[in-house]
């Protein structure tokens, strides 16, 4: 992975936003622990209540069956099978509840209006993110697209965050990452990127205790504005 430079001249010194998507575009994250229940205790035979599925939701779905079952239980295909039909039992059960944060949908047209660079990174599949950004018509609003295919490790590594910013031509340094777990606030810390925490049903703000990158925790995006935040110091 190229590591970028301060001195880079391909990027700009404006503002870039990049949004997690689970959690963070939609509060779904219930729904995720719902379909990995169904499956590891239905067809895996895992025994695993709700707080342990819950305590393994971060990365890949890859390294989440290799944390659970170890790593040569399953092969790369038969993880990738089990990947699809977790997402298409999550999109079953998610599809009719399907809606953005509050406040999110201003929060965006308002950002695109301003010509703020938008990117999501995400440890989910393109599966998903193309299933969110058509099912919300959100497509228009971001310039790059960074899941669980484009890179080689998963969040709290770096990569997401670091290829997202190269792709829109902007500087860590002036990227803000909209995040709801605390494995997303490391991620972006080891980024060298600032952070709003959008605090979900699955994450209390005390999880967060510690790190030095938050800039602030919202429940709703009406209470942040594209322009107050692009428009600051970090």
């Amino acid at each position: 992975m190229q590591i970028v430079t301060a001195d880079d001249s391909t990027f700009t010194m404006k503002k870039a936003f990049i949004f997690d998507l689970n959690g963070t575009i939609i509060d779904d994250m219930n729904f995720h622990v719902e379909a990995w229940s169904q499956l590891l205790n239905g067809e895996l035979n895992a025994s695993m209540d709700y707080n342990a599925v819950k305590a393994q939701m971060y990365g890949k779905n890859s390294e989440l069956l290799i944390r659970v079952f170890g790593a040569d239980y399953f092969t790369d295909e038969q993880m990738q099978d089990l990947s699809i039909k977790k997402e298409t039992i999550y999109q079953a059960i998610y599809k009719p509840h399907l809606k953005l944060i509050d406040g999110l949908g201003n929060f965006l047209e308002q950002a695109y209006q301003q010509g703020i660079p938008m990117a999501i990174g995400s440890a989910a599949i393109m599966f998903n993110i193309n299933f969110i950004l058509d099912n919300l018509g959100l497509r228009k609003y971001f310039g790059a697209l960074v899941s669980a295919d484009h890179v080689a490790t998963s969040k709290p590594d770096p990569e997401t965050f670091i290829q997202a910013a190269e792709i829109l031509g902007v500087h860590p340094d002036d990227c803000i990452v909209f995040e709801d777990a605390p494995k997303g606030v490391e991620t972006a810390r080891n980024a060298g990127m600032k952070v709003v925490v959008v605090l979900s049903s699955l994450h209390a703000e005390s999880e967060f205790d510690g790190f030095g990158n938050i800039i602030c925790f919202i429940k709703s995006y009406d209470e942040i504005t594209p322009a107050s935040l692009a428009n600051s110091r970090l």
